[in-house]
């Protein structure tokens, strides 16, 4: 397992999934983050002369998936059972049982389970 990368039971990276892990990535149990997505825990800060590194963990609750090609930024936090609409950016967090999309990403609606 890569460094900084913690994958819960039955959880999925797909294909060229770019995991910039300089600090923690967390996938839950049951989660996929689907092919060609950039997970991305680190920046500059631009607010200072040496832009010093900066970084911030992200994490994917349980049973939530993320679409094709979507960028998470540092420090957000995916909500158990959120979706993620594919080609995405994500700089906030998302609520638990949502659906999200666009850049950046809004909400589109609550996510209703009909099993």
């Amino acid at each position: 397992m890569p460094w900084n990368l913690e994958m819960h039971e039955y959880s999925c990276l797909a294909p060229y999934v770019d995991c910039y892990n300089v600090d923690k990535i967390i996938v839950g149990a049951n989660s996929t983050v689907s092919q060609k997505t950039y997970l991305c825990t680190a920046s500059h800060d631009i607010t200072k002369t040496s832009i010093p590194l900066i970084t911030a963990p992200i994490m994917i609750k349980d049973q939530s998936w993320v679409g094709a090609s979507v960028f998470i930024g540092m420090g957000v936090t995916i909500g158990q059972g959120a979706v993620v609409g594919a080609t995405a950016s994500v700089f906030k967090n998302i609520e638990p049982w949502t659906i999200v999309g666009g850049n950046p990403a809004k909400l589109i609606k609550k996510r209703v389970l009909n099993d």
